[in-house]
């Protein structure tokens, strides 16, 4: 299955992309310049088309992403701290962004002659965000079934949609992600805040996973408060 991966750089994508390559036929990464916040994370989704073999396609989607305004991603909001399940992480909502994404990257994909496009979409995002739950995979396949009708056929990979992020952590150590070549931390600083949401879910599963963690944190036990009370299947 010839196969093209949205990755954004971070843990969660750069895993998928290495699943990817592994199992099926890589053909490519893409990522999405959307004026968020910092592009860091876009050096590491480049460290892994070349780590991979793979072209590495950035597209400049900034005009838009100008837009979509209120988020602690793309404006100058805040990036709260603590758990994913707070109610303070709906700042980090960009507005209908995977469909975006996801519409670019299957009128890429049909271009390219793949068969299909993966994206990591996962288990502890359900809380947060719509458009990476399970009902809207389902329905932009279908969607989509009815963009490309007749010209081609491109299927929605996304293994992870119903796992946790500790469980995508096992399965990057499987299949060799350099889990230190990513970058998660929605603060862009000189290393791992610790305390953002994306941390603290990053520190969280690779405790659960049984995997040693080779980030470097700010503030590396800030996850331990931040996780109490809460359990990975409450998030989802």
């Amino acid at each position: 299955m010839k196969t093209i991966v949205i990755c954004s750089g971070g843990l969660d994508s750069v895993s998928l992309a290495h699943k990817v390559a592994a199992e099926h036929h890589l053909i490519g990464l893409v990522s999405f310049d959307y004026g968020q916040r910092h592009r860091k994370e876009l050096d590491f989704a480049a460290a892994c088309a070349a780590r991979l073999g793979v072209p590495h396609h950035v597209i400049d989607i900034t005009a838009i992403g100008a837009h979509l305004t209120g988020s602690a991603l793309t404006d100058n909001v805040e990036v709260p701290d603590g758990h994913y399940a707070e109610e303070t992480m709906k700042a980090t909502v960009v507005p209908n962004r995977n469909a975006i994404m996801l519409a670019i990257a299957f009128g890429l994909a049909a271009a390219q002659k793949a068969d299909a496009v993966a994206v990591a979409v996962h288990g502890g995002d359900h809380f947060i965000y719509p458009d990476c739950r399970p009902g809207f995979i389902d329905a932009f396949q279908q969607m989509q079934n009815h963009a490309l009708d007749g010209y081609a056929s491109v299927s929605l990979y996304a293994p992870y949609v119903n796992i946790s992020k500790a469980d995508i952590v096992a399965d990057g150590a499987k299949n060799g992600t350099p889990f230190a070549e990513t970058w998660s931390c929605y603060k862009g600083g000189m290393r791992h805040c610790g305390r953002c949401g994306t941390c603290v879910e990053r520190r969280e599963a690779f405790h659960l996973a049984g995997v040693d963690d080779p980030t470097e944190y700010d503030d590396p036990d800030f996850w331990v408060a931040a996780t109490a009370g809460y359990s990975a299947e409450e998030a989802k």
